[in-house]
């Protein structure tokens, strides 16, 4: 059974300074700045509040989050505002769900290069995209996509992978028509595998005739230019991993959808199984064996290795809007989507801009409240007093009975 209150911060706290004391030398500034956002998270160093409720009296100690985007606790909100956002994108047509996968070998290119070679793999799929579909052999139209990077597998190891939602059409090259995909059907995967693995291939040449790439410890050899031209030969041979997965329904499923993959960290909580005697287990399903669902025991600093991994670099966007749906002209492209599409624009409420306390924000969003009292259940929990950071609070009083 998993323990009661395990978090990652748990396992950063107590096994972090050994790690950063054994890997002084390796550890970057943004992987520094991450493992004590974690470990600081919802503690007296950030400071808080103490809440009382006002039926009961029963008082709790509330501190601040962290709010960095690597933390499996501070992506609530954010996430459930981005999800608000996109309902005024969504249409009424069928949506799709395209993965694009590099192979290792460049993985762990990917991985001393990380904004160059994450971008590259944001333009490849972008490009590949809009040209299959561009093409009227296969649906001749303009697409809209968001695309989702993530770095990691089940077992935490680095495996960088693009997640896109895709509607289920376009429009036409004159703007006239929405042209709809057939049912069921999005675009060829092997045709977009093949010009996936050929666009990302000439754009990762280009950054090494640039000198834009950087290669230490085993691949160091790479920095000579035959080197790499024979390390990339039979990647270039290799058949790429692109698959689409079924449909998953109309608009109405599609934020359910997005959320599990928007604003999501290598590892929740959730899979933490226990962390005794410098061992952390953890769940996590193998999907090269039929998504069998197993257990893996790490090493405390193997397990914290493996999740700095997926540390992005400072300022690097994660979650980007392409074709119909790129912010600079969304908004007009849309409407007309939805013109050809006879289907009213949705009306999605504005928040207030007072509502900038993050529990009334969170309700107005999610339709959860967090003022509600876990003691007595009807009453509203008010803030009584402030913590500044560092400064511990006094013991709350014994609850009611």
């Amino acid at each position: 059974m998993r323990p009661i209150g395990l978090e990652l911060a748990d396992i950063f706290r107590q096994a972090g300074p050994t790690y950063r004391q054994d890997h002084a030398d390796a550890l970057s500034s943004g992987q520094r700045r991450v493992m004590r956002a974690i470990e600081t998270c919802r503690t007296a160093a950030l400071g808080g509040h103490v809440e009382q409720c006002d039926g009961c009296g029963y008082q709790r100690i509330s501190f601040n989050s962290c709010r960095n985007r690597h933390c499996p606790k501070c992506q609530s909100l954010v996430r459930a505002q981005w999800l608000q956002d996109r309902k005024a994108e969504l249409l009424p047509v069928e949506y799709f769900h395209v993965v694009f996968t590099m192979p290792q070998e460049l993985a762990a290119i990917a991985y001393q290069n990380r904004a160059v070679v994450y971008d590259i793999l944001f333009r490849a799929t972008a490009e590949t995209l809009r040209t299959i579909a561009a093409d009227s052999r296969h649906l001749g139209a303009q697409i809209g996509f968001i695309a989702i990077l993530h770095t990691w597998g089940q077992n935490l190891m680095h495996h960088p992978h693009l997640h896109c939602v895709v509607p289920g059409g376009g429009l036409s090259p004159d703007g006239q028509r929405w042209i709809a995909c057939r049912p069921g059907f999005f675009l060829p995967v092997r045709v977009l595998s093949r010009l996936f693995r050929r666009l990302f291939l000439e754009l990762l040449r280009q950054a090494f005739e640039r000198q834009e790439l950087h290669f230490f410890n085993t691949l160091a050899t790479l920095e000579d230019p035959g080197a790499f031209a024979r390390y990339l030969a039979p990647v270039a041979q290799a058949e790429w991993v692109v698959y689409a997965k079924p449909p998953f329904g109309g608009p109405e499923h599609v934020l359910e959808y997005l959320g599990r993959y928007t604003h999501r960290v290598a590892i929740a909580n959730s899979r933490l199984l226990e962390f005794a005697d410098g061992t952390v287990t953890f769940k996590w399903k193998d999907y090269r064996h039929e998504s069998r669902n197993k257990v893996m025991a790490l090493d405390a600093q193997e397990f914290i290795r493996r999740f700095l991994l997926h540390v992005l670099p400072s300022g690097f966007q994660r979650i980007r809007h392409y074709g119909l749906l790129a912010n600079c002209h969304s908004q007009a492209k849309l409407e007309r989507c939805r013109e050809l599409l006879q289907a009213p624009a949705l009306e999605i409420p504005a928040i207030p801009e007072e509502l900038t306390d993050y529990q009334d924000r969170y309700e107005r969003l999610t339709g959860v409240s967090l003022r509600n009292c876990p003691h007595c259940g009807y009453g509203q929990m008010v803030c009584i007093e402030t913590l500044l950071p560092a400064k511990l609070a006094r013991a709350p009083p014994p609850s009611a009975p």
